[in-house]
């Protein structure tokens, strides 16, 4: 399970270099994924060959990241869209000027999709292939819809599986064939990066509405849940020391804001199956009701990714880097907004060569959990 934060998914190469490295027996059958950690998912999905190959592959994809590969970064279109909706502000919504959707422009990281997933009239069919090859079981991409206000999550399965779909409080399962559009609607940061229309309804990134991450893989079927999070876990101590002197600025704000959507219901989720296994250890065989035990290995980063942003902030392209500085991101120490959208080959190399290093030092958890080990939290 490969959990969001735009930028930061970076990191959960690291891991799976370590995993198909040490591990190369092992081959993840199903995959399930959230904003940009839908983007790997739907890598590994989509692309032929062995999975250190792919993992490989992946990487490459990743080091040779440009920001303008993402959306555009040129001063012309980042005023233009600037002024587009500080108009709107200003006239009540009755601006002469065209609205802008986004603060940014994504069309660069649709023809990247289209290219490393090697889609074909927008679709994956290298997805397909998988599936019929039989080493995937399932895939599955969440976004949340702005039409109806659900989270969304697509599923692509192999014919005759027996697996059904679900549909719980605001959260429901779509069978389809996906598409960069399901790529790109699920990783889609509100605000930032457009809507993007799905068979007609509007959907942006899928950690807006999922409070249940671990969710779509307990329902296609999944017994051990290796879960590649973004989000630093800090001590006590850290958590206290404040990362802003005076009034929070826009980053600040935003930056809680982000972690909050995206990042903090995967420990939320965690904590839950944790406390569900003990209870179903209790319970004799004959009253579980369905439920079962779910081996869970969470892995996340040794480091905070956004204080870590701070260093790489001056080498953002000079537009870019003028818009959001407007945003107060010199004034916190603790850029976790500046993260999400620092897709620049340092930072993301940092990331990676850290998942690594972090895979590294768990490597016994690792090879315990894959053996049959019980429920394995994050380390220190």
């Amino acid at each position: 399970m490969f959990s969001g934060g735009g930028a930061r998914a970076a990191y959960q190469v690291g891991f799976l270099r370590v995993l198909a490295r040490e591990f190369p027996d092992v081959i993840p059958g199903i995959l399930t994924g959230v904003s940009a950690g839908g983007i790997n998912a739907a890598f590994l999905a989509a692309r032929q060959g062995g999975f250190a190959e792919k993992v490989e592959s992946l990487a490459d994809v990743w080091t040779a990241l440009r920001i303008d590969d993402v959306f555009r970064v040129d001063l012309r279109d980042l005023t233009s869209r600037t002024l587009r909706w500080g108009g709107r502000l200003m006239s009540g919504g009755t601006s002469p000027l065209p609205p802008a959707r986004s603060l940014v422009d994504t069309a660069p990281l649709r023809a990247s999709l289209e290219r490393v997933l090697e889609a074909r009239a927008g679709v994956l069919p290298g997805v397909a292939k998988s599936l019929r090859d039989g080493w995937l079981r399932a895939i599955a991409l969440t976004a949340s819809s702005y039409t109806t206000g659900q989270s969304i999550t697509w599923v692509q399965l192999p014919d005759g599986c027996g697996i059904e779909t679900w549909e719980r409080p605001q959260r429901k399962s779509a069978p389809c064939v996906l598409r960069v559009d399901h790529v790109m609607a699920s990783s889609s940061l509100p605000f930032f990066f457009p809507a993007i229309d799905v068979d007609g309804a509007w959907y942006g990134d899928g950690g807006i509405r999922l409070t249940a991450p671990l969710s779509p893989a307990i329902h296609l079927g999944a017994r051990q849940i290796i879960a590649v999070s973004t989000r630093y876990e800090r001590s006590r101590e850290e958590a206290d020391r404040p990362a802003v002197v005076g009034y929070p600025p826009p980053a600040q704000v935003a930056g809680v804001l982000y972690n909050a959507i995206f990042l903090d219901q995967l420990d939320a989720d965690a904590l839950n199956m944790q406390q569900l296994n003990q209870l179903v250890e209790r319970l004799p065989e004959g009253q579980r009701d369905g439920l079962r035990h779910i081996d869970l290995l969470v892995l996340r980063p040794s480091e905070d990714l956004g204080r870590l942003a701070n260093a790489y902030e001056p080498q953002l392209p000079r537009a870019f880097r003028f818009l959001t500085r407007g945003l107060g991101t010199r004034e916190t120490l603790s850029n976790d907004l500046l993260s999400l959208v620092m897709f620049q080959n340092d930072y993301v190399n940092r990331l990676i060569g850290m998942g690594e290093a972090d895979a590294a030092a768990r490597l016994s958890d690792i090879r315990r959990f894959l053996r049959g080990g019980r429920d394995t939290q994050s380390a220190d």
